[in-house]
């Protein structure tokens, strides 16, 4: 008899637990968190954090920043020193395919290429791929603003070796991850187009931009994967008001009616919630929205996501995709803040405290 109760009291969590869910992807089919990918040391750690409380939690998306952070066999000179094996990997994708979570891996294409006068590894193996080779990565850099406008370089997008070399490491991550998406960052791009580029000079922003989604996106459907990006160069930051961070001041925008609706936009915005995921799904695209750090800001996002998607007409219903909570930090500082043993708390807001609340809340609306 005891052993019978144990088996229905098993048998009815497991039914409770499967609807709570049904009516969770019914409401938010997206529920996710970017982290970068982890460091050797902090990997077995990443693996409890995802079967502890990732899964728990009823996230089932994991956007993972890998970048250069892997033994790449078909372009080993672009890993990173001492960089996540093939097999360490696995256990990452053992863990989320048991708890249900799909991965869409991260290298950050076009954009952010550098990180002031540091150079990526992709510019300093091939810095013939540099958009602008004029302007000095020295001390001077190391600043925002400086002289240069520079944040992050770009690669030229019309230089004719750079896609043989990109799509080796795009197809190799998408299969040792498993997966059928591919995220390329293509955020924050401002150096694009450049006068003194010989191939980009007096080329259309918007045109080389949506161009450049188009290509990759193009090259993934082929072999039956998507393509996501962030939103924000496809966004008018002067109509709206929305600046030049969140959105974009260099004509950019227009590319939203240029590229694959296949495509699905990761539509950020932390100091206001701003509700451009209307703009995303009427033009046709299924959009994530994505907080960071200032919890009110994400408890208004979710639930205009919610209300968006149950108002929707049925033709963009679907384009209200979900929430996808971003860190940009390392997978060992954001686990440490989420157990307490860091504080990650800054004069911008607290990640951690706004993860929970999202999460916390989220996990409501299946009351």
């Amino acid at each position: 008899m005891k052993h019978f109760t144990l088996l229905f009291a098993l048998i009815m969590s497991t039914i409770i637990l499967a609807k709570a869910q049904g009516k969770l992807d019914e409401l938010l089919p997206i529920r996710g968190i970017e982290l970068a990918a982890p460091d050797k040391e902090d990997l077995d750690a990443f693996v409890k954090f995802i079967e502890d409380e990732l899964v728990p939690l009823n996230v089932n998306t994991l956007l993972i920043r890998i970048d250069w952070n892997y033994e790449y066999k078909s372009r080993p000179e672009l890993q990173d020193e001492d960089p996540l094996t093939e097999a360490e990997v696995k256990k990452i994708v053992k863990a989320c395919k048991a708890g249900g979570i799909r991965i869409i891996p991260q290298i950050n294409l076009l954009g952010h290429q550098s990180w002031f006068s540091r150079v990526e590894k992709l510019l300093e193996e091939y810095p013939q791929f540099n958009e602008t080779p004029h302007v000095p990565m020295d001390e001077g850099i190391d600043k925002w603003p400086n002289e240069y406008g520079l944040y992050c370089l770009s690669y030229c997008p019309l230089h004719p070796d750079v896609h043989e070399v990109v799509f080796d490491v795009v197809d190799e991550i998408v299969e040792v991850f498993e997966t059928d998406a591919f995220h390329a960052g293509m955020d924050e791009v401002f150096y694009l187009g450049d006068d003194k580029c010989p191939r980009c000079s007096g080329r259309d922003k918007a045109e080389l931009f949506g161009g450049e989604v188009t290509k990759i996106s193009n090259h993934l459907t082929q072999n039956g994967k998507e393509l996501w990006i962030w939103g924000d160069r496809l966004l008018d930051g002067k109509t709206t008001g929305i600046g030049f961070w969140e959105a974009s001041f260099n004509n950019t925008h227009r590319a939203i009616d240029m590229i694959p609706k296949e495509v699905v936009i990761c539509d950020w915005h932390y100091e206001r919630a701003d509700p451009t995921a209307v703009i995303f799904a009427l033009k046709g695209f299924r959009v994530v929205t994505c907080p960071w750090n200032k919890a009110q800001h994400a408890k208004v996002q979710l639930h205009q996501m919610v209300n968006f998607r149950q108002n929707a007409t049925p033709e963009t219903k679907d384009n209200f995709y979900g929430m996808m909570q971003t860190t940009w930090s390392g997978a060992g500082m954001f686990m440490d803040g989420y157990y307490g043993k860091e504080d990650l708390k800054d004069r911008r807001g607290d990640k951690i405290e706004c993860f929970k609340v999202l999460y916390e809340e989220i996990n409501k609306l299946d009351d």
